[in-house]
C-alpha cells in the first residue's frame, strides 16, 4: 500500500513539474521554439559580447532551444545550463521592471549582472539599457517581482 501512495504521489509530482517547465515555455521570448533570436547565450560571458549561434549547434533544455557558436560553449551550457538562460524569459528587463510588459529585444544589446543575462530593448533610438543602468537595483527588484507574477498567473 505504501509503495502505491508513493507512486502516485511521485506521478502527481511529475505532471505537476512538467506542466511548470510548459507553462514557463509560453511565457518566453521564442521564435520557433529558439531563445535569443538565435545568438549563443554562452558568448555573452565568455566574449562579453552577442554572438550569432549556428543552427547546426543546438541544444535543447526545459523546451526551449538554444544555438551555439562553436561546440565548447554548447558543452558549457549543457553542464550548467540555468546559468546562460536570460532573465525574464528573454524579454527587455527595462520593460519588465518598469511597467511589467514583455516587450521584445535586441539581442545584442545586454548587460551581465552578477553572473546573469539581461536582454534590452534597443530601436528607433530608444535604448532601455541607458534607462535601466539608471535605476538598474529598483527596476531589477520590480522586475522580478513582474516576471514571478507572469509565471504565477497560469
Amino acid at each position: 500500500m505504501r509503495q502505491l501512495f508513493f507512486l502516485l504521489l511521485l506521478g502527481t509530482f511529475t505532471q505537476l513539474h512538467s506542466q511548470t517547465k510548459l507553462e514557463y515555455v509560453a511565457h518566453c521570448n521564442l521564435q520557433n521554439g529558439i531563445a535569443i533570436n538565435g545568438y549563443d547565450p554562452v558568448a555573452y560571458f565568455t566574449k562579453n559580447k552577442a554572438e550569432k549561434g549556428s543552427a547546426t549547434l543546438v541544444a535543447k533544455f526545459e523546451g526551449i532551444y538554444y544555438h551555439f557558436s562553436n561546440e565548447t560553449n554548447k558543452d558549457a551550457f549543457l553542464k550548467n545550463p540555468k546559468k546562460y538562460q536570460p532573465q525574464y524569459g528573454g524579454w527587455c528587463a527595462f520593460a519588465m521592471g518598469d511597467y511589467g510588459k514583455k516587450v521584445e529585444v535586441d539581442p545584442e544589446t545586454f548587460k551581465i549582472v552578477d553572473g546573469k543575462l539581461y536582454l534590452f530593448y534597443n530601436a528607433y533610438f530608444n535604448n532601455t539599457l541607458k534607462s535601466w543602468n539608471k535605476d538598474e537595483n529598483n527596476l531589477k527588484l520590480k522586475a522580478d517581482k513582474n516576471w514571478s507574477n507572469f509565471l504565477l498567473k497560469n
